[in-house]
């Protein structure tokens, strides 16, 4: 037993070495990346040589390393072998057989100790042997799990210890879990903005990694001794999830006991500083691009070089090869000195091509170098605003935050012009710093906040707080909260404006401490008596910090009681959205909301837009572990029509993270108050610049009001952080009018003249749009990289030249240029080249081995512009080359460097057959049970395989696809190829269809044959529209019996299909002219009973007509001689045909109709046509098209005298005879270059008939054969009815749709209704959208293919809507309407604004959002729609409506007589009173307009209405019992008196003068009551307001108290009695004392007497 013990005690001592001998163990380390299948191409680094330990005192150790090798590998796996590394073994040979120094005591590693000459990157290969070293062995356990340090960092270790006696042996397994480390070594560069997604890696894992460690060690004196350690680590990775197949990382280290030395290992010559810890530590790999391997001999040569070939290969067009060279200059600028770039500067600053690159690559460095400079050319004027603006917005949100950065910003504050950039970009740095380093970075910006409260400033302290908001830092919460009402003194003195920043920079703390931001939160949403807005973006907050179910319940009961509805509304469609939600991380938010609902009324979902809503869309797929999501919150105000703020976001989901890609607000502050509050001047025959300046007037006013606040603001966020925002105010306005009347008519010109004389440039701008990179350590020593790098460069040429005629003067003005003929010329050649690279392995400034994935895309489009637009020059080309490759390359042999295909056609072919076999061994047995049995032995795949197993199984093939397309009337070709080679065959998973080979390319070029000369595209409009028309197009007529017995004249037939032989044509069309010209003379004594025989006239012209097309085109004939007697034929034909059409047509009756072609030419023609040319081998042959052109211009000479006399020409004619004089010329000069026109495109043509009052539009294609066409016949049958046939298809007769539209009374209401009628009509989307918008639905029963729409006035401002279909009513009533509707009163009172359109429709949109109050026989309605009673006093004057702004824009007071019990009015504004029962107006004197403001006095029905929307009363109507107040939308919250505040929440009613919210009617109608002063006139008013006792014993809390009213009672003035009393209900104050006070609590309610009525006796005179 004794000896068991000792044995135990022994094999779970602590490995050690002894301080006399030196002790020899054989390495060799192993690090590959690629897929873990074999057969695929791999890259990796082999690390091979001697190790010798020896000691040097009790706990200190020198390692060195003898014979070191480094090999590479880039091959398939595991054929092909490693390949010596020998120029880059050599280079290290020094720096690897250097010895360095560690601790060690009982198996743990302490500090190390290296030469300065040793790297960091050789280093770390020196702590991934020694990491093998690291045992933290317990005696008592043999099972156990720790934190452990590594190189890894502090990661969850578990251990197990296993004894074999017999060999005397112990067995150690030491595995680390690589993602459950307290302190992960890690680096992330291009992340700082990227949020991890806690709830996404729950449902899957995008990156994973463990080692393990195995251990034979041998029991020995000194401690166990090591006899060989593995350790073998996997790395896997993929942007889906890895579930699902991954890229991996697989590291093995080999550390086999060779031998004991005596000799001790020599390291007196070495120097030994302190290196820090096994810990592994970033070195050159932080600048170092896993892109490019470059060897930097002389950095400065090699930038210059490459500025160079940038700028020379990126004139005309963008080289494909510029995005690596740019990512290649960023590359060598990092390594170089600040020197260096301070004398690139000064080489080219001066030359404006390499300036802009350089400036373009200098943000990119990501250094202090890159920001000094900046810093330091801004302060030396030699950058402009722009240049630095654009550089430093890169620069600030990329550099690192430490004390250098610091010192390096306070210099560049000192820039007023850059303050807002610098701040937004201080923010962004201190995203990342830890929170003792924060609050001395920080602390800056915090003495910025007080001093700005001190002062007032506003803007800095708007700037400021949005710095804090892009730092996210919970040290910041204590400052935020200043500003937040009821946690801060500071927030009574800023504006609303400031304290929601201040709530929203709470949201990005919240992500950080969600339940320190929930509590503020949720106490700013539930205090009633704070603005609605902050309220409302609190909610925002609060549901971003994933509230809990018990706080959603809370936040839902309190809802039941909210009387606010803009929050009501905000809150339930926020809680609504998120319950649909399916992203992981906001689960238990939607299950939170999913219960908080169900105490709420689903009523409130149909709200209309006018009050808040939060909208939220998501999607998730837990498979790629990717997904998107937008928000959207729009906060509106019952005060305002605009909303008072518009956000919306964008995230998006992506390998467990997320990033809230973009973000913009938009804050509308005073914009409606300064368009709409305005003063108008009637000024009818001003000038054209006197009516912009009017237009101008708001914004004048708007700027002479020093009390107005901001037009609006609005911000932009970018993956998180706030990068730029705008407030528009009075200043902003100032200089944009300064530079509108100055600076920018000198650019306008500028431009014009440069145009004009010939402008050529080229542009290019190269961006690094992204370059994310995430490096990691691994157990050999060697970094680990994943990274996603995409640059692009975008490049034009732009020539431009302009000519104007006539040719303007010298000093012309620009309304000239609108006068005069322009014709541009303008040749653009943009292009685009763009790389990504997506890399997985070793990464270091000396050697690289990985696995990367090249993708390009490139795309050139030549392209020239004219006044007429010419078709395209040269090629368009876009092409797509994406291929994964393993590279293996060291900095010293470049040339060697090795890259192998990870998917190539041969490794595919080469599958092992044993893998097929059994693969469709395994499909087989599943499909069949196991029925089937397959040889394996089989060299094919079997010939009797099963159809099912084929489909099923992946073989490796490569997918080609071809894609060709022409237009010959356009003249292009296009050609699309898709070639894919991947590796899906192994695993069918989506990162293996990502690797591989994918080719894309898309060619665009000119198409073979005729040459395409142009493209046009002709507009004309008028008389002569007929003359642009290229293929003649009339349309025949029927009568159609309606149900009103009107007659619709319908479509049935236009054109026969293709271009006609002109002579014929015009005969054709002479004859119809002249038979309609008779049939219109005797119309007027034709009778009835002809219709029939006009019918047969019609279709036998329209037969002749036929036959005429059929035999000109039968004689066409491609010689001169043919074309001739096909022209005589044709005439001959012509005339028998229209002398057969006159007999038939003088046989008719006189009232037939005739076609709408043939009497009314086109008021509008468009045309669209392309013109192609080819040369022909004979001279003396022309087509069928020049003779037709020019016969039908001889043709046209000749028509046109002999129908002088005719009043209208037929539309064939007139587009032909045009279309051949534009062309005749052409004809002539196709015969001497033997070139053939035709005209290919599309014509739309008019036909307006105003007699008639129809319309006709017709769109055909003009080539010929071409009979599709889409015609519109629309002809006005009443006054009040119209109706349309719209047809399609060949000769319209494909497809057809009857629209009937009519308007009349629907009770006495105005009504309009639209009726559909069609073949077939698809319903099914429409009824779930009314149910879901809360439109009423009901089923019916209807005609089949009908739909009808009718649509009733119910109001000036809304209407109602009832829509018939086949199964369904759908109906809606009081639809708001945004304007007001130009009837009855309305149109009234339009008279006032006169021609005046802007102030038309300015006052309909104010009209339209009025709120109306209303007092008819002592009922009070007030704004907010809440009834009371008002019992008013006599001759007292009560306050019924009035701006409680500090401007005081109108007052109205309403006074009941004593003697004739009447109301009277009056309204002050400025010097005018408006009275009445009190002085007459004479009607001479109304409609009355004040010359100096826009108020207009009328009388109306029994009353006077009074108009002045521009100083917030939009309507005051005042008649014998009635009264109506309405106030303008811009006032809303903005008045007081008895109406109330006008602010759309009931909870703002009865609101007394002292701001107490009462609860009884007739109490807070007198509240508004005038008290008097005097009552030496007993026509006026006797009463005054005064707390009253209440006069009853009372015993509150068991005392006998007196109780004093609270609220103000009337009372008569000393001296007089009252006649007339009513009670109120008041509140009361009980004190034991009589003192009396106002605002006191209220302790009792009760009722009191209130005086209405008072009789004075002479002493109180």
């Amino acid at each position: 037993m004794r000896v068991l013990v000792l044995a135990l005690a022994v094999a779970l001592a602590a490995p050690g070495f002894a301080s006399v001998k030196t002790y020899m163990y054989k390495y060799e380390a192993v690090l590959m990346g690629g897929l873990p299948e074999e057969g695929l191409a791999r890259a990796g680094v082999k690390i091979r040589g001697k190790v010798l330990i020896s000691a040097t005192s009790a706990n200190d150790y020198i390692l060195k390393l003898v014979d070191p090798q480094l090999l590479e590998y880039s091959g398939i796996w595991p054929k092909d072998p490693f390949h010596p590394a020998t120029k880059l073994t050599t280079a290290l040979a020094t720096q690897l057989s250097t010895p360095v120094k560690f601790e060690y005591t009982n198996g743990v590693v302490g500090r190390l100790a290296a030469p300065p000459g040793v790297s960091t990157t050789v280093l770390n290969i020196y702590r991934g042997i020694i990491n093998l070293l690291q045992l933290n062995v317990k005696k008592t356990q043999n099972v156990y799990e720790m934190q452990e340090s590594g190189a890894h960092g502090v990661c969850k270790t578990n251990y197990v210890i296993r004894e074999d006696a017999r060999a005397e042996r112990i067995h150690l397994t030491k595995t680390k879990d690589l993602n459950h480390c307290q302190e992960k070594i890690m680096k992330a560069i291009g992340l700082e903005h990227v949020e991890k997604c806690h709830d996404c890696e729950a449902r899957g894992k995008s990156l994973k990694g463990t080692a393990s460690y195995n251990y034979i060690m041998k029991p020995a004196p000194s401690g166990s001794l090591i006899m060989e350690a593995v350790a073998r680590e996997v790395i896997e990775f993929s942007p889906f999830n890895i579930l699902n197949g991954a890229a991996q990382m697989e590291s093995k280290q080999i550390l086999t006991f060779l031998d004991i030395e005596n000799t001790p290992v020599d390291h007196a010559r070495y120097t030994y500083v302190h290196r820090g810890s096994l810990q592994y530590e970033h070195g050159s790999e932080i600048l170092q691009t896993p892109i490019h391997l470059l060897r930097v001999t002389h950095a400065e040569a090699q930038i210059v070089s490459t500025l160079n070939h940038l700028v020379a290969s990126n004139v005309a067009k963008v080289h494909e090869d510029a995005p690596l060279k740019f990512v290649e200059l960023i590359q060598v600028m990092r390594v170089a000195r600040f020197e260096t770039i301070e004398s690139l500067w000064a080489q080219f600053k001066s030359r404006p091509d390499h300036r802009y690159w350089l400036l373009n690559a200098v943000p990119h460095i990501r250094t202090h170098a890159a920001l000094k400079f900046l810093i330091e050319k801004l302060l030396a004027n030699e950058l402009s605003e722009t240049e630095a603006a654009m550089a430093l917005l890169e620069c600030l949100h990329s550099v690192t935050a430490d004390q250098k950065t610091i010192e390096l910003v306070r210099v560049m504050k000192r820039n007023a012009v850059l303050n807002e950039i610098v701040m937004l970009g201080w923010g962004s740095v201190l995203t990342s710093v830890t929170l003792m380093f924060f609050y001395i970075l920080a602390q800056p910006v915090h003495r910025q906040v007080a001093e700005a409260v001190e002062t007032g400033d506003i803007d800095q302290l708007t700037v400021t707080l949005k710095c804090l908001d892009n730092a996210g830092h919970p040290a910041s919460l204590k400052t935020i909260m200043k500003f937040l009402p009821g946690f801060g003194s500071a927030a009574a003195r800023v504006p609303l404006k400031v304290q929601v920043d201040a709530v929203l920079a709470l949201r990005r703390i919240a992500k950080r401490e969600p339940k320190m931001v929930q509590e503020i939160a949720a106490q700013l949403l539930m205090e009633k008596h704070l603005h609605a807005e902050l309220r409302m973006v609190a909610a925002m907050v609060l549901f971003e910090t994933k509230l809990p179910v018990g706080l959603a319940a809370s936040i839902s009961t309190a809802l039941i009681k909210e009387k606010n509805l803009q929050v009501v509304s905000f809150v339930y469609s926020y809680m609504k959205a998120m319950a649909k939600t399916t992203s992981p991380d906001h689960v238990s938010v939607a299950a939170a909301c999913n219960v908080a609902l169900r105490f709420l009324n689903p009523k409130l979902g149909r709200l209309n837009f006018r009050y808040s809503r939060a909208f939220h869309v998501d999607t998730y797929n837990n498979a790629w572990m990717m997904g998107a999501a937008a928000s959207a919150v729009l906060i509106n105000d019952a005060a305002t029509v605009l909303p008072r703020m518009i956000m919306a976001k964008a995230r998006t989901y992506m390998a467990g993270a997320y990033v809230d890609a973009f973000e913009v607000g938009v804050r509308t502050e005073g914009i409606q108050e300064a368009l709409l509050k305005r003063r108008h001047e009637n000024s009818e025959n001003a000038d054209r610049i006197t009516k912009i300046k009017q237009a101008m007037r708001a914004l004048s006013e708007w700027r002479a009001n020093p009390s107005s606040q901001a037009l609006a603001s609005m911000y932009v966020k970018v993956f998180g952080q706030e990068i730029a925002f705008a407030n528009i105010d009075k200043s902003k306005v100032d200089q944009l009018i300064q530079f509108a009347s100055g600076p920018l008519r000198n650019v306008f010109r500028d431009a014009v003249n440069s145009v004009l004389s010939g402008y050529a440039t080229h542009f290019a701008k190269p961006m690094l749009l992204g370059e994310l990179r995430l490096i990691l350590p691994t157990t050999v020593g060697l970094p680990m990289e994943i990274s996603l790098i995409t640059s692009a460069v975008t490049a034009a040429s732009v020539d431009v030249q302009a000519t104007v005629s006539p040719p303007l003067p010298v000093n012309y003005r620009v309304s000239q240029l609108l006068e005069s003929d322009i014709q541009l010329r303008a040749t653009v050649a943009p292009s685009l080249a763009m790389q990504t690279y997506a890399f997985m392995g070793v990464n270091t400034a000396l050697i690289q081995a990985a696995v990367m994935t090249k993708a390009k895309v490139y795309t050139a489009v030549p392209a020239q512009i004219k006044a007429r637009i010419d078709i395209v020059k040269g090629n368009l080309k876009v092409e797509f080359l994406a291929e994964t490759v393993a590279i293996a390359r060291n900095v010293e042999d470049l040339p060697a460097a090795r890259s192998t295909p990870l998917i190539s056609s041969e490794t595919a072919s080469q599958l092992s057959k044993a893998s097929l076999n059994s693969k469709i061994s395994r499909m087989a047995s599943s499909v069949t049970g196991g029925m089937v049995s397959l040889s394996a032995s089989s060299e094919i795949i079997p010939a009797d395989l099963p159809s099912k197993i084929g489909r099923k199984m992946k073989l490796p093939k490569t997918y080609r696809k071809k894609i060709r397309a022409s237009s010959r009337m356009l003249g292009f070709k296009a050609y699309a190829e898709i070639k894919s080679h991947n590796a899906a065959y192994i695993r069918d998973c989506p990162l293996y269809a990502l690797i591989g080979k994918h080719a894309a390319s898309v060619r665009i070029a000119p198409a073979s044959g005729p040459v395409i000369e142009k493209i046009e595209v002709e507009i004309q409009v008028g008389d002569k529209a007929a003359e642009n028309m290229i293929k003649a197009i009339d349309m025949s007529e029927e009568e159609e019996a309606l149900e009103d017995k009107n007659v619709l004249l319908k479509i049935k037939k236009i054109l026969a299909p293709g271009l006609k032989n002109t002579t014929s044509s015009s005969s054709s069309s002479s004859s119809s002219s002249s038979s309609s010209s008779s049939s219109n003379k005797s119309s007027s004594s034709s009778s009835r009973s002809s219709s029939s025989q006009s019918s047969s006239s019609r279709s036998h012209r329209s037969r002749s007509r036929k036959s005429q097309s059929s035999s000109s085109q039968s004689s066409r004939s491609p010689s001169s001689s043919s074309s001739s007697s096909s022209s005589s034929s044709s005439r001959s034909s012509s005339r028998s045909s229209s002398r057969s059409s006159s007999r038939s047509s003088s046989r008719s009756s006189s009232r037939s109709r005739t076609k709408m072609a043939d009497i009314v030419a086109p008021i509008i023609t468009t045309s669209t046509r392309v013109s192609s040319s080819s040369s022909r081998s004979a001279s003396n042959s022309s087509s069928s098209s020049a003779s037709y052109l020019l016969s039908s211009s001889k043709r046209r000479s000749r028509s046109s005298s002999s129908s002088s006399s005719s009043s209208s020409s037929s539309s064939s004619s007139s587009s032909s005879s045009s279309s051949s004089s534009r062309s005749s010329k052409n004809s002539k000069r196709s015969k001497s270059s033997n070139i053939d026109h035709k005209v290919q495109g599309y014509q739309l043509a008019a036909y307006l008939d105003k007699q008639t009052n129809r319309l006709q539009l017709i769109f055909a294609r003009v080539a010929e054969k071409d009979n599709w066409r889409i015609c519109a016949d629309i002809v006005q049958l009443s006054s009040h009815k119209m109706m349309a046939k719209i047809a399609w298809g060949a000769e319209c007769k494909q497809y057809s749709t009857m629209i009937v539209a009519e308007t009349g009374l629907l009770g006495h209401e105005p009504a309009a209704r639209l009726k559909l009628t069609w073949d077939k009509l698809a319903l099914k989307s429409i009824v779930p959208i009314a149910q879901e918008y809360g439109v009423n639905y009901a089923k019916a029963k209807n005609p089949r293919n009908q739909i009808k729409l009718t649509v009733a006035v119910a109001t000036e401002t809304s209407m109602n809507i009832v829509l018939n279909t086949p199964k369904a009513i759908i109906y809606k009533r009081g639809v708001c309407l945004p304007v007001a509707l130009p009837i009855g009163n309305t149109a009234a009172e339009l008279q006032a604004t006169r021609d005046n359109w802007a102030d038309k429709m300015s006052y309909l949109v104010t009209k339209a959002n009025a709120v109306e109050c209303s007092l008819i026989n002592n009922t009070l309605t007030t704004f907010n729609n809440r009834k009371a009673r008002d019992e008013l006093p006599h001759s007292c004057y009560q306050v019924l409506a009035q701006d409680c702004t500090p401007e005081l824009k109108f007052m109205v007071l309403l006074k009941k007589d004593q003697i004739q019990d009447q109301k009277a009015a009056r309204i002050y504004n400025n010097a005018i009173a408006v009275m009445v029962n009190g002085v007459e107006i004479p009607n001479s004197n109304l409609p009355y307009l004040h010359p100096s403001g826009n108020i207009h006095i009328r009388q109306s029905n029994e009353g006077i209405t009074l108009n002045a929307p521009s100083h917030g009363l939009q309507e005051v109507f005042l008649g014998f019992n009635e009264l109506r107040v309405k106030v303008a939308d811009w006032m809303k919250g903005k008045t007081c008196g008895a109406c109330g505040t006008a602010s759309g929440n009931v909870g703002d009613e009865y609101r007394t003068p002292s701001e107490q919210v009462t609860k009884d009617a007739i109490s807070y109608a007198h509240s508004w009551v005038l008290s008097s002063n005097t009552c030496r006139d007993p026509s006026e008013c006797s009463i005054k307001q005064e707390s009253v006792k209440l006069e009853k014993r009372v015993i509150f809390e068991g005392v006998e108290s007196k109780c004093y009213s609270v609220e103000p009672v009337l009372q008569c003035l000393p001296g007089c009695i009252p006649v007339r009393t009513t009670t109120v209900n008041v509140g009361f104050h009980c004190l034991p004392s009589g003192d009396s006070f106002f605002e006191k609590s209220i302790d009792l309610r009760d009722t009191a007497e209130a005086h209405l009525a008072c009789r004075c006796t002479p002493q109180c005179a």
